[in-house]
C-alpha cells in the first residue's frame, strides 16, 4: 500500500508485490514468455525475475514451456477461487445470465468495479460473439464500457469525481468519448435513465448495453450486460428487445439476492 505522500506502509512486503507482478504479466497475448520477456514486462532485473519464476514453478503455479520459456498452470485459479466460491452473487446471477443469453442469443455477463476497471465475475457466452476474448477475470477500463458506466453512475458524487479526475481517456476508435467531460455526461445520463449503451467505443462494431444490480440497501454492487456485434443486432433491437429483457434480469437477480438475505 502506498500513502498519499508516496511512501509505502511499514507492513508492505515488496517480494509479495513482485511475485504478483510476475503472475499478472501473463495474459491472453502473453501465455508463454522467456525470462527476458518477463523481466521486461514487470520492470524487474533478470536475477529477481528468475528467482520469482522458479519459486512459482516450485509451488506449482508456473511451469517451464520448452527450454527457456515459462507459462502459468491451472493452479493459479486457486488464487481467485476462494473469492469467487464465497461470492453468492455469482451463484444467484449465473442462471439468469444463462437464460437471457439463450433467449437473446447474445453474450451476457456480470461485472463489478475494481479500481478503474470492470472485472468479469460470470459469463454466459454466445458463439456469435466468439471474436471477443473475454472470460471470468477479464478486465477492461470502466470508462470505455457500458458496464463500467452504470457502475460509475452508482458511485456517490465525491467518489465519481475522484474517479473521473484520475481517468485518462484513450481513443480506442473514432467513436470513443472525446474527453472526461463527455464521459461525465455519459455517466450522468446512465444514472438518470438506469442503463447505459456503448457503441463502437471499445472496439469497432461492438455494442454493449448494461444495467445495474443493487443490494437490499440500494447500493449498486454489480452490472449485467448484453454484448453484440453491429452485424448481428441493430441499435433498435438492442434498445427495443434486449433492454427490457436485461432490466428484467437485473430485477430478478436483485429479488433473488434479497430473498437470500444478501
Amino acid at each position: 500500500m502506498v500513502t498519499e505522500a508516496g511512501q509505502q506502509e511499514r507492513h508492505f512486503v515488496r517480494a509479495v508485490e513482485r511475485a504478483f507482478r510476475v503472475v499478472r504479466a501473463f495474459g491472453p497475448d502473453t501465455p508463454s514468455m522467456t525470462l527476458s520477456e518477463v523481466a521486461t514486462r514487470t520492470d524487474l532485473d533478470r536475477a529477481t525475475a528468475r528467482r520469482l519464476l522458479l519459486t512459482l514453478v516450485d509451488l506449482g503455479y508456473a511451469r517451464r514451456s520448452g527450454r527457456d520459456r515459462f507459462e502459468l498452470t491451472p493452479r493459479v485459479l486457486e488464487l481467485g477461487y476462494a473469492y469467487l466460491s464465497g461470492l453468492s452473487l455469482v451463484d444467484v446471477a449465473l442462471p439468469h445470465l444463462q437464460a437471457m443469453s439463450y433467449e437473446l442469443r447474445e453474450t451476457a455477463s456480470l461485472t463489478e468495479l475494481d479500481g478503474g476497471d470492470v472485472v468479469y465475475l460470470a459469463l454466459a457466452q454466445s458463439s456469435r460473439l466468439s471474436g471477443l476474448r473475454i472470460s471470468v477475470g477479464t478486465r477492461y477500463a470502466a470508462w470505455a464500457t457500458s458496464m463500467g458506466r452504470v457502475l460509475l453512475a452508482g458511485l456517490p458524487d465525491a467518489e465519481l469525481d475522484a474517479h473521473l479526475a484520475a481517468v485518462t481517456v484513450e481513443r480506442h476508435t473514432d467513436h470513443t468519448v472525446r474527453d472526461t467531460q463527455a464521459l461525465r455526461d455519459a455517466v450522468l445520463a446512465a444514472r438518470e435513465q438506469g442503463w447505459a449503451l456503448v457503441e463502437h467505443e471499445l472496439e469497432d462494431g461492438l455494442r454493449g448495453i448494461a444495467a445495474p444490480v443493487r443490494n437490499r440497501a440500494g447500493r449498486v454492487i454489480a452490472a449485467v450486460n448484453v454484448s453484440t456485434h453491429v452485424g448481428v443486432s441493430t441499435r433498435e433491437e438492442l434498445t427495443g428487445r434486449h433492454l427490457p429483457r436485461l432490466l428484467q434480469a437485473a430485477a430478478d437477480i436483485e429479488a433473488d439476492l434479497a430473498a437470500s438475505g444478501l
